[in-house]
């Protein structure tokens, strides 16, 4: 089903014509298709990546604000209007005389024009108060959202100092190949039917080969700047995405069997003309997808390589300035990408809910809803993991990722295998608003997905249960201890 904000097959209508038409009678005629594919693929690619990157402030803004109110605080709430209105009190004062190329006066202009539309109304509250009055006369406009901007370029202004003793040249290089190989993955990952940049065959095995070189660029970046503590961060990164890397390709190449597809598009497309999202079909998948993705991108509680306590940064300790900036913003690029991918993977990707039962659901366009499945899987899943899981240790992240993962994502295979070959019915699947019915059993309607799932949310609940309260088992993850917090007596434990 397409969507009707269509812009790559606009463009590419567009460039087609008009380069086939400039080209006409030039030495180019014969590549005038070309050049217009080649074009309208640039600014496809451009686009894409403009939006994933100006939607990721949205993340930014969710953890400070998600995390901040589990922890009874309130974050930030610095707001872009404090910029004419001033803050607590206390102004800039004429800022914009500094603004150098003359620019300082048109600004200075757009500063007075803002102050007296979306200024305060009345002389008690000329300026923004800390709590009370926060945004435009008093209605709030996201409080906190724009201070990102603010560390964004506090972070540019900040001087880039190089350890004595580092290897300079590998020192410089790895931020970037880090960075780079992070973008390279955005301009392949779809945002919709209609808006997305490079569509390979085989996009998905092209997207997860570059994902792999970052890890390089996090070892070299721990060994190059001659500090123990970088090394052993860089030591312990490279251990852990060596361990989770199988199971989350594994993982991967689960979907990729149930869709018949490496290709993004077609994997999404397949989940609406089926009839159900992956994720009522594999859960297990899901969790593996989930649990291996936060290790890669080194979130909490698969932090240890950055662990602040024992590494002060860990591999990144010595970097300052915009290239630690880059590589901050190549950790939430990489946790923003694991969320549109786990949207397209196991949630339909961009289409609405309910297979387009949704009222309205269908003139909604399809970047709307995925970046409202990435921002919510953002959200529950790994901010909600920061605030309540803890830090575990090096040798536990392994043994976990070895013995239990591999083994486990090699299961989900052979399932895939199985619901593709024995309960998938390729009849009845159809390119409606609706979908198909192509998951049904014994004549109930979506009967293997219910049943799939209702089969694996038992079994979490079973093993995520501690059925021996009493008994002190050796165990890598303590979930409960044996006294009740406040009952110890202290110098007789």
């Amino acid at each position: 089903m397409k969507d009707w904000l269509n812009l790559y097959d606009f463009f590419f209508y567009k460039l087609h014509h008009l380069m086939v038409w400039l080209t006409e009678g030039t030495f180019l005629e014969s590549s005038g298709a070309d050049i217009g594919f080649f074009l309208a693929t640039l600014i496809m690619c451009l686009i894409t990546f403009g939006g994933i990157m100006s939607s990721m402030f949205v993340i930014l803004w969710i953890e400070r604000k998600f995390y901040a109110r589990v922890n009874d605080r309130r974050g930030a709430t610095t707001a872009l209007r404090s910029l004419w209105v001033g803050e607590n009190g206390v102004t800039a004062g004429q800022w914009w005389n500094m603004v150098p190329f003359g620019l300082g006066k048109p600004i200075g202009a757009l500063n007075g024009w803002l102050n007296r539309v979306a200024g305060n109304d009345g002389h008690s509250h000329e300026m923004v108060n800390r709590v009370g009055n926060r945004s435009w006369y008093g209605v709030t406009i996201f409080p906190g959202f724009f201070q990102n901007l603010a560390d964004g370029m506090k972070f540019m202004i900040k001087e880039h100092m190089v350890p004595e003793r580092a290897d300079k040249v590998i020192f410089e290089v790895a931020p970037f190949l880090v960075i780079s190989s992070t973008i390279m993955i955005l301009g392949l990952v779809p945002l919709s039917s209609g808006i997305y940049g490079a569509n390979p065959e085989l996009s998905v095995l092209f997207a997860f080969a570059i994902f792999g070189i970052a890890p390089l660029g996090v070892f070299f970046a721990g060994w190059s700047s001659n500090n123990k503590y970088t090394l052993l961060g860089g030591i312990r990164s490279a251990a852990q995405l060596t361990a989770y890397e199988i199971p989350l390709l594994l993982s991967i190449l689960s979907v990729c069997i149930m869709a018949g597809s490496f290709n993004f598009l077609e994997i999404v497309h397949f989940q609406h003309s089926a009839g159900v999202w992956l994720l009522f079909l594999m859960p297990l998948g899901a969790v593996l997808f989930l649990v291996s993705m936060m290790a890669e991108v080194e979130r909490i509680p698969f932090d240890m390589p950055e662990a602040e306590a024992e590494l002060v940064e860990g591999w990144w300790t010595e970097y300052g300035g915009m290239r630690f900036g880059l590589l901050f913003a190549a950790e939430y690029m990489r946790v923003y990408a694991a969320c549109i991918l786990f949207a397209h993977f196991f949630l339909g990707g961009w289409a609405s809910p309910f297979a387009g039962l949704v009222p309205g659901g269908p003139l909604i366009p399809g970047i709307v809803w995925t970046l409202l499945k990435a921002w919510f899987i953002f959200t529950v899943i790994f901010v909600w993991a920061r605030t309540a899981l803890p830090r575990i240790r090096t040798d536990q992240i392994l043994e976990f990722g070895w013995r239990m993962l591999l083994p486990l994502s090699f299961l989900q295979v052979v399932l895939a295998v199985i619901y593709r070959l024995y309960l998938f019915d390729a009849s009845a699947l159809a390119d409606t608003t609706s979908g198909g019915w192509a998951w049904d059993f014994m004549g109930i309607p979506w009967g293997v997905p219910i049943l799939t799932t209702a089969f694996w949310v038992g079994v979490f609940w079973v093993f995520m249960n501690d059925e021996n309260l009493e008994e002190d088992q050796e165990r890598m993850f303590h979930v409960q201890t044996l006294t009740p917090a406040g009952k110890h007596t202290a110098g007789q434990e």
